[in-house]
C-alpha cells in the first residue's frame, strides 16, 4: 500500500467495515439500553477525554441530535478549578476526577452513560464506570480491545474499562490508534478512533431515535441552528429538558 491519502481512504475504511460488520448488533443492543433511558425520562451523559471527546461532541447538542444528551469531560474541571497548571492529562489519569465530574453533573438514576476511552486503562474512566456500576446507572464503552488488551491498568482495581461496562463496542482500531507506518522512521501515523468513534456515534443516535419510532414516540431532535426556523424549533425541544440543566 503506498503512504499517502489513498492509504489513509483505505485503511479507515478498512476499519469502518470491521465495526459495521462486527459491531452493529452491540450497537443496537447498546441502542436498545439507552433509548430505554430516555423513553422513561433519563438523559444520556457522554463522557470522553482528550479526542475521545469528540464522540461527544457527535453526540451532544448538534444538528440530527437527541435533545437529551449531556457531554461530561475533563475541560468541566478545567473551567471549574482556577487552581495553576492544571493537566488534562492528569485529570484523565487519576480516579478522584470521576468523582469530581459527577459532583457538577446532575446524574440520576434513570440515566445512562456513554464512555469513550481507547485506551480503556486510565482511572478516571475506569473510576467512571465503576462508580455508575455502584450507582446501578448502565454504561456502554466504546473502546479499542485490541489496545486495552496490549496494556496494564492505570487504575488501583487493575480493571479496565470493557471489564466493566454493560456493553462494550470495539471500534476496532489498533494498539496505539495509528495506521500507517512512514517511510524510513520507526514511527506511524494517522489515527482512526475518532473518525470511526464519529460513525459509532451516528449509528448509536440512528437506533435510539428508531426505539422512539417503534414506541410511537417523537424523538426530540435538534435541527440546524443555521437553517430557518431552527433556533425556535431546538429551543422548543429542550424545554422539556430545563429541569435537567439540558439548554439551548
Amino acid at each position: 500500500m503506498t503512504f499517502g491519502a489513498e492509504a489513509v481512504f483505505a485503511s479507515i475504511l478498512e476499519i469502518a467495515e470491521r465495526v459495521r460488520a462486527g459491531q452493529t448488533e452491540t450497537i443496537r443492543e447498546a441502542g436498545g439500553r439507552l433509548a430505554e433511558r430516555l423513553l422513561q425520562g433519563g438523559v444520556i451523559h457522554v463522557f470522553g477525554a482528550g479526542h475521545s471527546r469528540a464522540f461527544g461532541m457527535e453526540m451532544c447538542g448538534r444538528a440530527g441530535g437527541l435533545a437529551p444528551m449531556k457531554l461530561v469531560g475533563l475541560e468541566d474541571i478545567a473551567a471549574t478549578d482556577r487552581s495553576a497548571g492544571i493537566n488534562l492529562v492528569e485529570l484523565e489519569r487519576d480516579p478522584e476526577t470521576a468523582h469530581r465530574l459527577l459532583a457538577l453533573h446532575d446524574v440520576r438514576l434513570e440515566d445512562a452513560f456513554i464512555i469513550v476511552s481507547n485506551s480503556g486503562r486510565n482511572g478516571a474512566p475506569v473510576e467512571l464506570a465503576l462508580e455508575c456500576v455502584r450507582r446501578g446507572i448502565p454504561v456502554v464503552a466504546v473502546t479499542s480491545l485490541d489496545h486495552s488488551g496490549k496494556t496494564d491498568s492505570r487504575h488501583p482495581s487493575g480493571k479496565k474499562l470493557h471489564q466493566i461496562a454493560d456493553v462494550v463496542i470495539d471500534n476496532q482500531c489498533p494498539y496505539g490508534d495509528v495506521l500507517l507506518a512512514v517511510p524510513g522512521m520507526e514511527v506511524k501515523t494517522v489515527s482512526a478512533s475518532s473518525v470511526v468513534g464519529a460513525l459509532i456515534a451516528q449509528a448509536l443516535t440512528a437506533e435510539i431515535i428508531a426505539r422512539f419510532i417503534e414506541s410511537g414516540r417523537t424523538p426530540p431532535v435538534y435541527i440546524s441552528a443555521n437553517v430557518d426556523g431552527g433556533d425556535e424549533h431546538n429551543r422548543r425541544i429542550t424545554e422539556q429538558y430545563a429541569h435537567r440543566r439540558i439548554t439551548y
